[in-house]
């Protein structure tokens, strides 16, 4: 559930001024409250999601991805943001 939680964080940081006050809680996004996120309701807040990577995390093929399949996404599909440098 942490990743879940920094992955949300992360998309709400990296969002476009447009998306500045995005949710970030997994069921925000759910906004069909059904349990799962639709490819639609990722892209709101997360619109450099490429198809692709949402079927590759979609593992039983319900078309939603579950908190634990929305953890599996690839590393190049998680925003990313600047590291802070070194001391």
């Amino acid at each position: 559930m942490h990743k879940l939680a920094f992955s949300l964080a992360v998309l709400g940081l990296s969002a476009t001024a447009a998306f500045a006050q995005s949710p970030t809680s997994f069921a925000d996004v759910d906004t069909d409250g059904n349990g799962e996120l639709s490819f639609a309701e990722l892209q709101l807040v997360w619109p450099d999601l490429q198809q692709a990577e949402f079927d590759g995390a979609d593992a039983d093929g319900s078309g939603g991805l579950s908190a634990d399949e929305l953890n599996t996404l690839q590393p190049a599909a998680v925003p990313t943001t600047p590291e802070a440098p070194a001391q």
